[in-house]
């Protein structure tokens, strides 16, 4: 017997009685509060957010008998918050997945436990005129809907990321009203809404209330179309009302409040179109978000006058030569993509959050994002192009879940289903063409290939022509027009820069998978970009961590994610992958990615350390006026700061620029620093005057110092004394303690003047605590090399005191089980009568058969160290965390922290916190200090906590501190990639099984001896 298809299940059924799709404007009385474009103070508007009674239910069909009627009593019934996501309001299941349906695949039907929550909202309305129709808009309503009105049927809609209006004049009265919203989790519409995110259901976005006149304005679009030079534009002006009594529309062009043009037209049949030419007009872009302000002027038969008024920008998109073009220049995407996203109300968003958004990507050099993977809220539009944002406006539309099924274009080619394709695509398009910043449609994502995305393609076209498509499933880009893909391996990305010849431009529409810790190698990525013209950017992946926000009994904030709330199957943390954290707080990935896309970069010149090299790299702006200050600096001595403003450079162009500082003064310090630091000279809409809109730093070779040995005079080999047992190695003098473990071959304990410093090793490591970009490689390290496991054994233990120092060398073999790898090791330990512990290790790869790891986690050293030394000063990169490959952002300096502002807090607890390039490093106690030197530039992590302890810790605030500090001291770490959606550690950032050698010396000094003292290795 054949089904029987319901409402929610009819694939055939785009809506019943819903309103075209149009852009979104306002009406106003007056020009004067037209032009303050300010939704809540137009004419008729009315929002019905807020408090509505709520119903929640297994399925529909559990729905009480007469639910919709005006008399159904709803006094009993819970009350919930409109917007909101109904599981975050203690309503059904929170469930997490990346790719996964929660239904069977079995188009386009829909489970029988359809959770299901119905709304009522009681409305009074007074004074309707009989010329005013009253229209109901809902913003955003997962996944399908349908609405009653005084216990008459008003309509069903889906598509849960698009706007939704019904004309309810006819259902209303003067007085009392009863809204009814019957809302269904799964619809036909879920088999298109597999996006990656938390599956949240419900009135998400705003009720919206709209009283107006029935012959008003119904649609209204511009378009800005360039003569062949780009300086002047066509403007043209299309619309429609309602009915054909409006004869006459007056158009005025204003600019910041001035009117710069004007223009009138007739309207024949309810529709009209002007079109004018605009001299030289202030353009559009991302860099210069010019905008202007159409304002429509008409008067209705009742005599009054209405004003709307329409933001826009001259600015066109095009393909020119295989280029992606803004007004006649090829661009440079340095973008995002962005889900909505607050961490306590899930996908209900507000105007704050969205503005803090677009500023923080303003502030850190973004210059685009990517709706992904649906459309946003529409003031989110009007956010990017008051401030200037590219935007790829994306269908919500995501299959993604087929894939597993052996038969990705399982609705994608099916033409039973094209409707729903377009009309998706369709009504996006309508509501956005009049923003500016929009300059790509997206057909959507992950959703296979096939006619449906054609037919998608042509109505696109058809709608507006003004504009590209978007679909990175189209890998021949037959309807796209450029040539997307996703997570594309470097050597890969190169291919296709080098295969340009009459070929269409390539974005990378996701990059960079920016998981925990990471990406790294962004570095490359940029340069690759940077370097072929048919490569015109990329979009990381993404913008936020995904967390759930929790505050447990004693206040402490941590963050949930998938599992956490027993929703099962789930991909766990893989929503926690942004580059913010979701409470907005900047990670450092955000900062690496900042100094990545600089827009302006400086280059030393061969031959001359006091000469640059500038380059342009904005797509319009030229640099003339922006502020830069030169610091000249050793080590914590400001030696000489210069400001300057910049010269004429236009965007593209580089220049070599002589420093105006003294050099002579200069060169008498050692390690002189040359710092850069690039400002506005004004407040920005973004920005307040002085923002650091990029640093660069080099180093003065001539100046660098070289670490020498410090004669000290040693006193005779009488003052240390050597005490021995089976087991143990005891070695004193008047200043220090050591000793040694004769069985293991470490270095039990270090002390000086009787305090403990040293508590345990130092001891050979390979292992770090796994990060998000480790996981395809985790289950390698643990369970087939068992790298974790991997041990030193003892070989052999001798010591020999000299005339004021004592030698200790230790001989060792490190491996794990079932390994033929590893590495012989030699401890040589000299500690001097004074107290000075230096430390060489040198270890010798041992390869004897074929299974040996391409990669190494890390080789390095941990030792446990006194807690109460706890202040941390390193000279080295800083002041936030670096890795080999994610280290440009973070210059070589002196820097001061604690052990704890040293620990990065991610979401999920992994490997954190490294410093790179030092060259030494203090604890310090109050004025005490003890100095750790390195002969060669290192890396390090101190915190304290073990690595196992970090690893049990599931969320921020489990990790168990330990009575010590925990030193990791790093031959080499490996770097981050991006690994857990994308490139693996590039190769110069993989440590090998290989030989190595360090050297590190620890003794005690007085805080201000810090930089003297550095400069001097005292053990020989």
């Amino acid at each position: 017997m054949q089904r029987k298809m319901k409402r929610w299940e009819d694939v055939s059924l785009l809506a019943m009685n819903r309103l075209p799709a149009h852009s979104d404007f306002y009406r106003y009385k007056q020009i004067k509060e037209a032009l303050e474009v300010t939704k809540e103070k137009s004419d008729g508007y009315q929002s019905l957010d807020g408090d509505w009674k709520f119903l929640y239910l297994q399925a529909p069909e559990y729905s009480p008998q007469h639910f919709e009627q005006a008399e159904f009593d709803i006094a009993s019934l819970d009350t919930i918050a409109v917007p909101s996501c109904w599981q975050l309001q203690g309503y059904g299941n929170m469930h997490y997945t990346d790719v996964l349906y929660l239904i069977p695949l079995n188009p386009p039907y829909v489970p029988h436990e359809n959770p299901t929550g119905i709304y009522f909202k009681d409305l009074v309305v007074e004074n309707i005129a009989q010329d005013e129709n009253i229209v109901l808009k809902f913003n955003g309503v997962d996944s399908a809907f349908d609405l009653f009105v005084n216990g008459q049927h008003a309509g069903y809609s889906k598509v849960s990321r698009l706007p939704s209006e019904f004309d309810i004049t006819d259902l209303i009265h003067e007085g009392t009203n009863r809204l009814t919203v019957r809302v269904y989790q799964f619809s036909d519409g879920t088999y298109l809404e597999d996006q990656d995110m938390w599956w949240f259901s419900g009135i998400y976005r705003s009720v919206e209330l709209f009283r107006h006149h029935k012959d008003t304005l119904q649609d209204v679009w511009i378009e800005t179309i360039p003569d062949e030079s780009y300086e002047s534009f066509m403007f043209r002006i299309n619309g429609s009302f309602w009915t054909d009594s409006i004869k006459k529309v007056d158009i005025q062009i204003y600019l910041n409040g001035k009117e710069q043009n004007s223009l009138a037209v007739g309207v024949e049949g309810g529709s009209f179109q002007a079109t004018k030419e605009i001299s030289k007009p202030l353009l559009w872009s991302a860099e210069t978000p010019h905008l202007y302000t159409a304002v429509l002027q008409y008067d209705l038969p009742s005599g009054i006058s209405e004003s709307v008024p329409v933001r826009f920008g001259f600015r066109s998109i095009e393909i020119k030569d295989n280029e992606m073009r803004v007004n006649g220049k090829r661009i440079f995407f340095n973008g995002v993509n962005r889900h909505d996203f607050n961490p306590d109300q899930g996908r209900t968003v507000t105007y704050e959050d969205m503005l803090q958004d677009v500023l923080l990507m303003k502030q850190h050099n973004i210059n685009a994002v990517r709706t992904a993977h649906y459309p946003n809220q529409d003031v989110f539009y009007d956010l990017c192009d008051e401030y200037g944002l590219y935007v790829i406006d994306e269908t919500d539309l995501e299959c993604h879940g087929f894939e597993n099924t052996g038969n990705y274009n399982w609705i994608s080619d099916n033409e039973q289903w094209e409707k729903q394709y377009v009309d998706r695509a369709i009504r996006m398009v309508k509501r956005d063409r009049n923003h500016p910043s929009v300059i790509i449609w997206s057909l959507g994502n992950e959703s296979g290939v096939g006619r449906n995305f054609t037919a998608m393609y042509d109505a696109i076209k058809k709608t507006d022509a003004t504009r590209l498509v978007h679909y990175e499933g189209d890998r021949v880009a037959a309807y796209s027009d450029m040539y997307t893909t996703m997570y594309t391996r470097l050597n890969a990305l190169e291919e296709i820069g080098q295969d340009a010849e009459g070929k269409k431009p390539h974005l990378l529409c996701e990059y960079g998978h920016a998981m925990g810790n990471g990406p790294g190698g962004l570095t490359e990525y940029q340069e690759v970009m940077r370097k072929y013209p048919r490569l015109q950017g990329g979009f990381i992946w993404e913008w936020y961590d995904h967390g759930i926000r929790k505050t447990d009994d004693e206040g402490n904030t941590y963050f949930l994610y998938g599992g956490d709330y027993g929703d099962f199957p789930t991909n766990g943390n893989f929503c926690i992958d942004g580059l913010v954290f979701p409470d907005r707080t900047p990670s450092p990935a955000l900062i690496e990615y900042k100094k990545v896309i600089e827009p302006i970069v400086t280059e030393a010149t061969a031959g001359n350390p006091f000469r640059v090299k500038l380059k342009n790299r904005y797509d319009f702006r030229n640099l003339k006026g922006i502020h830069l200050r030169i610091r000249v600096e050793s080590f914590s001595e400001l030696i000489e700061e210069v400001e300057v403003e910049l010269p004429n450079l236009s965007a593209g162009e580089e220049l070599e620029y002589t420093l105006p500082i003294d050099q002579a003064k200069a060169l008498a310090h050692e390690e002189v620093w040359l710092r850069f630091i690039y400002s506005e000279p004004e407040a920005t809409n973004y920005a307040e005057k002085g923002h650091s809109i990029t640093r660069e730093s080099f180093l003065v070779e001539v100046t660098k110092r070289n670490k020498t040995v410090k004669d000290l005079a040693l006193t005779s080999k009488k003052n240390i004394s050597v005490e021995e047992t089976p087991v143990r190695l005891h070695l004193t003098s008047p200043h220090f303690q050591a000793e040694f473990s004769k069985v293991e071959g470490t270095l039990i304990s270090f002390a000086l003047d009787g305090e403990k410093i040293v508590e345990d090793g130092p001891e050979l490591t390979l292992w770090r605590a796994s990060i998000d970009n480790d996981m395809y490689k985790r289950d390698a390290w643990l369970n087939k090399y068992f790298i974790k496991n991997a041990k030193e054994q003892m070989v052999s233990l001798e010591y020999h005191v000299g005339d004021g120092f004592v030698d200790v060398e230790i001989q060792k073999y490190m491996s794990s089980l079932n390994q033929a790898w590893g590495f012989n090791v030699r401890y040589h330990y000299r500690i001097t009568s004074h107290g000075v512990l230096n430390l060489q290790l040198v270890g010798e790869k041992v390869s004897r058969g074929n299974e040996i790891p391409d990669m190494l986690p890390r080789i390095g050293i941990n030792m446990k160290l006194n807690q109460a030394y706890n202040e941390v000063t390193w000279y080295g990169r800083g002041d936030s965390e670096n890795y080999q490959d994610s280290k440009r952002s973070q210059p070589i300096g002196l820097y001061t922290k604690s052990v704890e502002e040293l620990h990065t807090d991610y979401v999920y607890p992994q490997e954190n916190g490294s410093r790179c390039d030092v060259s030494f490093l203090a604890l310090s106690k109050g004025q005490q200090s003890i100095l750790i030197n390195f002969k060669e530039i290192r890396d390090f992590t101190i915190h304290d906590y073990e690595v196992a302890a970090l690893e049990a810790a599931q969320h921020r605030g489990e990790i168990e501190k330990s009575p010590y500090n925990v030193l990791t001291v790093d031959y080499r770490q490996s770097g981050l990639g991006s690994n857990s959606c994308g490139e693996e550690q590039l190769p110069p950032y993989r440590v090998g099984v290989e030989d190595f050698e360090m050297t590190l010396e620890i003794r005690a000094i007085p805080k201000s001896n810090l930089i003297e003292e550095s400069r001097f290795f005292v053990a020989r």
